[in-house]
């Protein structure tokens, strides 16, 4: 039996290490990113995999690991900046946006196991192709919640998206290892 604790932990333990090092060379450079611009990172990064998918070959090197990589990196970083939103500090200390990173993962992760236990690991029967197409319609209500000024309805907010596309994402990596 997997242990999707152990394999969750594994591929996010790849995204940290790759962020804290791009902190390292590049600071937090993305505090000067608007809402709408992680957004649409995310949305590159997705509609590039989605692109691949269905082409079935690519001329960029960058494999696909690293665009689901980078989806759960701006995820972060956008719950990071909803955090931070009353916060104008552009330079913010490596051991602040550690702990915020660690802390916005370890709730995604929360979010995943008890979804998980909800849904019986249904996603270990997903093809990776629907887990790009949910990560693109989770984007899409993102930009209709970010266009509607950040009122909903009746729907969740723009961080229940976040951690979706984050999961999708580690599901994503997992089936790829």
């Amino acid at each position: 039996m997997q242990n999707t604790s152990q394999q969750y932990d594994l591929a996010i333990s790849l995204c940290k290490d790759i962020f804290l090092k791009k902190m390292k060379d590049y600071g937090t450079a993305w505090r000067n990113l608007r809402p709408t611009s992680l957004t649409d990172q995310i949305f590159i990064k997705a509609q590039r995999i989605k692109s691949i998918e269905e082409k079935g070959t690519q001329k960029v090197e960058d494999d696909i690991k690293g665009e689901y990589i980078g989806i759960i990196n701006y995820c972060a970083i956008a719950l990071i900046q909803l955090e931070l939103a009353n916060d104008t500090r552009v330079d913010l200390p490596y051991d602040e946006v550690a702990a915020l990173y660690l802390k916005y993962l370890a709730k995604t992760k929360q979010l995943m196991e008890d979804k998980n236990h909800d849904y019986g690991e249904a996603w270990r029967d997903m093809r990776i192709n629907s887990l790009t197409d949910l990560i693109l319609m989770k984007v899409f209500r993102v930009k209709q919640i970010e266009d509607n000024k950040g009122k909903t309805i009746i729907s969740e907010g723009v961080d229940a998206n976040y951690m979706d596309m984050i999961n999708y994402s580690v599901f994503a990596l997992i089936k790829l290892s």
